[in-house]
């Protein structure tokens, strides 16, 4: 593993969000609730505009205790941080945490970005699916559980739009459907609790075992 992510007492090494309409509210509340001590690298997609000045940053930073940084091309993942991917942009991750930026295809870059976190960090990867419409990070999440990881998925009551969490749900690989504010509280105990990560593991139907091939755009 890389030294920069590795954390022997943590049960992930890296998790990885993603949210459309309504996103922002909810990634402030989620950031709002991971102490200081959060040991996992954090990384956040959410469909948005390009724009010259992309302010997602700062608005996350007001509620979070965590530092909050914008993606660059070749940065690598550091543990206890949150990282931001760049509007119109997905992720590639390598099994160090070195990171690769590409341009997205329409609306498209959780499916990407959670395959290229399933290849490169396997069963240390713990993922969440969001607010949002239409049905980007359901292709990602069966790569997710297909690797041995987790995920996660906000339900209908406090979701702004239900497009991506449904289709996520629809896929038979989501560990818990929780609404936000649990689900916040879920990602600490998940990652930082011993021994919750192995607690009510969802058996994956036959159809669902099934790992599509790796999405790019």
């Amino acid at each position: 593993m890389f030294g920069t992510v590795q954390n022997s007492s943590a049960a992930f090494d890296v998790v990885c969000m993603t949210a459309s309409l309504g996103g922002v509210s909810a990634y402030r509340e989620i950031l709002a609730a991971l102490p200081d001590t959060f040991p996992a690298a954090v990384v956040l997609v959410q469909h948005r505009p390009v724009r010259e000045q992309d302010g997602l940053v700062g608005v996350l930073q007001y509620r979070s205790s965590l530092p909050v940084r914008l993606l660059e091309d070749g940065d690598r993942l550091a543990a206890g941080v949150v990282h931001v991917v760049p509007a119109g942009r997905w992720a590639a991750f390598t099994p160090e945490g070195k990171v690769s930026l590409n341009v997205t295809d329409g609306h498209r870059s959780a499916d990407p970005m959670f395959a290229s976190a399933a290849a490169a960090f396997g069963p240390r990867v713990l993922a969440a699916v969001l607010t949002g419409r239409l049905e980007d990070g359901s292709l990602g999440v069966r790569h997710i559980r297909g690797a041995g990881g987790r995920v996660l998925a906000q339900d209908i009551t406090t979701a702004e739009a239900f497009g991506m969490p449904s289709a996520a749900m629809a896929t038979g690989c989501i560990d818990f459907v929780l609404p936000l504010p649990v689900l916040a509280h879920a990602l600490v105990s998940l990652v930082m609790v011993p021994g919750a990560a192995g607690l009510m593991r969802v058996s994956l139907p036959s159809w669902a075992a099934v790992i599509p091939p790796a999405v790019t755009t």
